[in-house]
């Protein structure tokens, strides 16, 4: 009896060995990828210092601030974790690209049309165009209160969860009545969006309707579904996060969707639109970064090159004083419009005031008319009505508001939400934009921030 239960525990101990082996050997490569990736675009697109970008970014997972990391002349990021090594190169205006399959001679050498940015001084041009910023404030507003509030997300009152609050803006009625930076970031300083980006996809794909290039209730023009079922995905299930495909947004298992596109695809477009259909469109919810980057595939299909890299910066960006924006293409050369954007605090901000504005600015139609209201109607399939189209709703069960993502804010609030807690959230009843930016591991409480913030604003 004893000889067999030694024998089970050395079973037992070499299975758990081998699976701590291969789950080291399977996580290793894609920690290297975002080491590289993260670094990449931290240093050279936002500026910052590698000790910066170690000390907080790099500890979301304690592999990633152990990595092996070398800046080279060139401009790229090389990362090492035992055996795998990953590499991303920066290219000026286009930020910085994950080499997953593609020679990097080949990358480097793409012909991209980039946008030729309007000469413009806007700290000689008021709010919100430019930086000049009035110093008049609503009387009955309590800024005593409001800058208590904004200062509080700074605090640091848990080191094992620290709070790694970058940069907080508040606009009331379009005018910035607080704004705070946190340690070496600056009103200039280019900071990570994640997953807000895909409300900026929402914005392009609204120019492209506006301009008769797509049409939302219209088939998604993928040329692999044409012969299938999923030839009945419509661009708005796309935006919807209702398309039906298989999808798994999970981080944790490294042979699921989401790391095979974003670190050993080097056109994410494609891969998303590999994946079968799961569910009839339009029944099920599945939150996705595949959908986005389908649609930004589709908008280089639909614009063509000559156009497709100029187009958010002549159109949306240059037009609403968003001069610091960058978005970051995959090695194929389509913006991963799902997650890699960097723009500075006030950039976020503005972006949030084009949708609060419904879409208008300083007098000139941006986005189509109806638009925002079509991008915060619940979709049907979101079941506590949390998503519109591309942007977080805090909308509530249909028949029952008062059960929604966050009790204590208005119910038309909507935001843009990206990892590690980016916000812009605007909230339309209080003529109020919050913009948050940070590095937050552990969460961060929003809710109670902006709560907080509208309290002051009666």
């Amino acid at each position: 009896m004893k000889k067999f239960i030694k024998t089970t525990l050395i079973a037992l101990a070499s299975l758990i060995l081998i699976a701590i082996i291969l789950a080291v050997y399977s996580f290793t490569p894609i920690m290297a990828g975002m080491a590289a990736k993260t670094v990449c675009s931290c240093v050279y697109v936002a500026g910052r210092s590698f000790e910066s970008v170690r000390e907080k970014e790099l500890q979301v997972f304690p592999t990633l601030s152990r990595a092996g990391i070398e800046l080279h002349n060139d401009s790229s990021v090389t990362a090492s974790i035992l055996l795998a090594k990953a590499k991303a190169i920066y290219r000026k205006g286009l930020g910085c690209t994950l080499l997953a399959q593609s020679d990097e001679t080949t990358v480097r050498g793409q012909k991209i049309i980039q946008a030729s940015r309007p000469a413009s001084d806007q700290d000689t041009i008021a709010w919100p165009m430019g930086n000049l910023i009035k110093d008049t404030l609503k009387t009955s507003i309590d800024i005593n209160k409001i800058e208590k509030a904004v200062a509080q997300a700074f605090v640091e009152d848990n080191t094992e969860a620290p709070k790694n609050t970058l940069a907080v803006i508040v606009l009331h009625r379009g005018s910035i009545i607080a704004e705070t930076y946190g340690p070496n970031i600056t009103p200039q300083t280019k900071l990570m969006g994640w997953s807000m980006t895909k409300s900026i996809t929402n914005a392009l794909i609204g120019l492209l309707v506006n301009d008769g290039l797509l049409k939302v209730e219209a088939s998604a023009p993928v040329s692999e579904w044409k012969e299938d079922e999923r030839s009945n995905i419509t661009i708005n299930n796309l935006l919807q996060a209702s398309s039906g495909l298989a999808w798994s947004e999970t981080y944790f298992n490294p042979y699921k969707d989401f790391h095979q596109m974003f670190i050993y695809s080097d056109d994410k477009g494609a891969y998303a639109a590999s994946r079968p259909l799961a569910y009839e469109p339009n029944t099920h919810f599945q939150y996705s970064s595949a959908s986005t980057n389908i649609l930004s595939r589709i908008m280089r299909q639909q614009l063509g090159d000559s156009l497709y890299h100029r187009y958010p910066y002549e159109r949306l960006f240059y037009k609403t004083g968003m001069f610091s924006v960058i978005m970051e293409p995959d090695a194929s050369g389509t913006f991963v419009g799902s997650s890699y954007s960097f723009a500075s605090a006030r950039d976020w901000a503005r972006f949030g005031l084009l949708y609060l504005n419904d879409g208008v600015w300083n007098g000139e139609r941006i986005l189509p008319e109806g638009w925002v209201k079509y991008t915060t109607t619940a979709a049907t399939t979101a079941d506590i009505g949390q998503y519109g189209a591309h942007w977080w709703l805090n909308a509530g069960v249909k028949d029952n508001p008062s059960k929604r993502k966050y009790p204590k804010l208005p119910i038309d609030t909507y935001w843009a939400d990206g990892f590690e807690e980016q916000y812009v959230m605007v909230i339309p009843s209080e003529e109020l934009v919050v913009v948050r930016l940070g590095v937050s591991h552990h969460g961060f409480d929003m809710e109670n921030m902006v709560a907080d913030i509208i309290s002051a604003l009666h």
